[in-house]
């Protein structure tokens, strides 16, 4: 455990999210004093925070807001020495549907992040991106400088707040890091992601309903990609760079299933679902990452193997299969 994040003053927006969650419950074990921002609903809830031990939520100041309100983001910001920016809308099929709001959430709010950092002086804001900002992959592995094809909106909106933190960098010198993780896993995510929605059903469920089972990803348990924020927070030679977490490794989705239908014990067969298919012009076939720059400025490499993995995420849903709607399509 480093002494640097010791005292250490920080916000995390998107803090109720998955990864976000994760983040804030280990800054709080490394000594930070942890401010986690996030968005404003009238039932107080804190989304995946919830879920987290109660000793570690209540070392956590809470802001709840909006990313598009400069002034809640400013005040959210005072006195905080690095930001973790990783609020956004992150649904591709919902951002099909509504293009509007998750450009303005993601590329406004991005925006209302930067310049408060800036106006803020903060040490270093780390950015957080995608590998959908990739498209399929030209060939692969795929390194940083992979061409950026926007697929869905919600890539173009992560294209877009990737190129402000990039100007920021540029024009005004913002210390920023962008992080840009491949497919994230583990415990506490949401159905709305391909593996939660696989162990869900082989653990209920006696058909096993997806979309598309020909495209293949490259998966990263969450601890490994929270290790990676982590570092991208202390590394000295990171500010203006963008760099890749991922493991370097694909799995096809259907050979995926095959493989959580093993670990569960489960016989359920697998359907595909027309209305999880999504247009063909938007389904990114392949992702597979270049983590070298990573390894290089930050000594980050990913430690916990694919089953491994996979096995703690499925001890994990297992015990809390209340929280989810069963075979109910989240997007």
């Amino acid at each position: 455990m480093s002494q640097y994040w010791q005292g250490k003053r920080v916000l995390v927006t998107g803090a109720g999210g998955f990864i976000g969650s994760h983040l804030v419950e280990r800054l709080v074990a490394e000594g930070a004093m942890v401010r986690g921002f996030v968005h404003y609903n009238s039932r107080s809830h804190i989304g995946f925070l919830s879920l987290v031990p109660k000793n570690i939520i209540e070392q956590v100041q809470m802001i709840a807001g909006n990313l598009c309100d400069p002034d809640t983001i400013h005040r959210a910001l005072e006195g905080c020495q690095v930001v973790f920016h990783l609020g956004a809308i992150i649904s591709i099929p919902y951002s099909l549907q509504h293009p509007f709001e998750v450009v303005e959430t993601n590329i406004l709010g991005t925006m209302s992040v930067l310049r408060a950092c800036q106006r803020m002086r903060v040490e270093r804001l780390i950015h957080t991106s995608t590998s959908e900002v990739y498209g399929t992959a030209r060939g692969v592995p795929m390194d940083e400088s992979h061409q950026l094809h926007a697929q869905s909106p919600y890539a173009a909106s992560k294209i877009g707040a990737d190129k402000l933190a990039e100007s920021f960098y540029c024009a005004y010198g913002l210390p920023v890091v962008t992080i840009r993780p491949f497919n994230t896993y583990g415990p506490r995510q949401s159905a709305r992601a391909v593996i939660p929605t696989i162990i869900t059903q082989a653990l209920s469920q006696s058909i096993i309903k997806l979309g598309n089972l020909e495209v293949s990803r490259d998966f990263t348990y969450v601890a490994d990609t929270v290790d990676g924020f982590i570092k991208a927070g202390e590394a000295p030679d990171a500010e203006g760079k963008t760099l890749n977490l991922g493991t370097g490794s694909e799995i096809a989705i259907g050979v995926l299933v095959d493989k959580i239908v093993r670990l569960t014990g489960s016989s359920a067969r697998i359907e595909v679902d027309s209305v999880r298919l999504r247009p063909a012009g938007a389904e990114v076939s392949r992702l597979v990452s270049d983590n070298s720059l990573a390894h290089a400025v930050l000594g980050w490499t990913p430690r916990i193997n694919f089953e491994t993995g996979l096995k703690q995420t499925i001890d994990w849903i297992r015990g809390h299969l209340d929280l989810y709607r069963i075979g109910f399509y989240e997007f």
